[in-house]
């Protein structure tokens, strides 16, 4: 263990895979896809996502309270509950001045900006809900879990696309390292369901065509991918000082042993097509952990089905495994991408990985791309002797930002 490690003592998951971290994994290892023709997107030129299922957020959170909220905050306050009784932790007992809370997201809230603007276009400005704004920004997610949870400390919104999630992790390790605070819950929160951001991703070309087949439609790694297809999700971990964690008898369920994040300075959508701030991020990551590549035994990919994206990864861990990289999965092909959450929800799954030994299977894998020399499950979960691995994210304007977790 080094210097640089946190303890990871909670998980809270909510994804198209399930409510709840156990849910999740144990659908995460069926390998079959959660994408749907989604209603919510009738009209779109592509109108297929991955949902949430059966999530009542007036049951959970209550209906006041769910009414001033978009979906993308339900799905944060009750991830992070979820977290900080996985944790075993209770708000009642911590100092709060030394909690902190850091949350990303990509789009913000679509939804309510959607439903507004429409309000004025029908020339009805006098429905425009006084919440509009509060509902919409960057900020509610946080907002609205220090308030349930009644945090003080430090808390800090970010939004650097579909990076956004793992930086909110590597930034709630770096308030831990620092002293000022002694235990951080973080992580990230989406809902691309929405019909603005299917029909801005579609015109960027980003969204895969499978109408007909909507569940072969994410195929990271495949031969035959086109595209991403859109899911929510949140994703959240309570992080601790290690001391903290043991003086109170936690028990981690892994550490983040360090971090990394780099800027492509490229193209503010595509991706570098070699991979080199990709790559320059890995190796960032294992010095800040203290590890080399031959450390690591699993990586979660980014790997959004993109034919651009999924080569430059590849390139950038042929480039940093030259001998051959680890065994590699891609959540994006059952739960789609999550934007914003995805780091975290993504990093959530890499900690249970660890936990479980056991990593779950890539679907839609028909034909590795001949292109991509990269051992890939699919088919079935693997077993494998694991203690250390990378948690990768990369988003559109270059943003690069990777997690080493290890066993605790």
């Amino acid at each position: 263990m080094t210097s640089t490690a946190v303890a990871v003592t909670g998980v809270g998951l909510l994804t198209p895979a399930g409510i709840g971290s156990r849910d999740t994994f144990d659908a995460m290892c069926s390998g079959r896809s959660t994408a749907e023709v989604d209603p919510d997107l009738k009209g779109a030129s592509v109108d297929i996502s991955c949902a949430v299922p059966d999530f009542r957020a007036p049951e959970l959170i209550g209906r006041r309270r769910t009414h001033r909220m978009d979906r993308f905050t339900q799905l944060a306050v009750v991830a992070a509950r979820e977290a900080v009784d996985d944790a075993g932790l209770s708000t009642g007992e911590w100092l709060p001045e030394r909690v902190g809370a850091v949350f990303g997201t990509a789009t913000s809230s679509m939804e309510t900006l959607a439903v507004e603007t429409g309000h004025y276009l029908d020339g009805r400005p006098d429905r425009i809900s006084p919440m509009s704004l509060t509902r919409s920004l960057p900020s509610a997610p946080l907002t609205e879990v220090t308030l349930d949870l009644g945090i003080r400390g430090p808390s800090l919104a970010l939004s650097t696309a579909c990076a956004a999630g793992n930086q909110a992790l590597a930034l709630g390790a770096d308030l831990l390292r620092s002293g000022a605070c002694d235990i951080v819950v973080a992580g990230g929160s989406e809902n691309p369901r929405t019909l603005p951001c299917a029909l801005l991703l579609d015109k960027l070309r980003a969204l895969s065509r499978r109408h007909d087949l909507p569940e072969c439609a994410s195929r990271p790694f495949d031969a035959d991918r086109d595209g991403l297809v859109i899911g929510e999700g949140a994703g959240v971990l309570v992080l601790e000082r290690l001391d903290h964690a043991r003086a109170r008898g936690a028990a981690p369920r892994a550490l983040l042993a360090g971090h990394g994040s780099t800027s492509d300075a490229h193209h503010y959508v595509a991706p570098d097509p070699e991979g080199h701030g990709a790559e320059a991020a890995m190796r960032a990551a294992l010095t800040n952990a203290g590890l080399g590549p031959a450390d690591i035994d699993h990586v979660n990919a980014h790997a959004t089905a993109t034919p651009a994206g999924d080569l430059a990864e590849a390139r950038a861990l042929r480039r940093l495994f030259p001998d051959g990289a680890p065994p590699v999965t891609a959540p994006k092909s059952v739960i789609g991408h999550s934007l914003g959450a995805a780091g975290a929800v993504e990093s959530a799954l890499t900690v249970l990985t660890l936990q479980h030994q056991r990593i779950p299977p890539t679907a839609n894998l028909d034909m590795l791309d001949p292109a991509i020399d990269l051992d890939v499950v699919h088919g079935r979960p693997r077993d494998v002797r694991m203690r250390a691995a990378l948690s990768n994210s990369f988003a559109f304007g270059g943003h690069n930002t990777v997690l080493v977790f290890t066993t605790a």
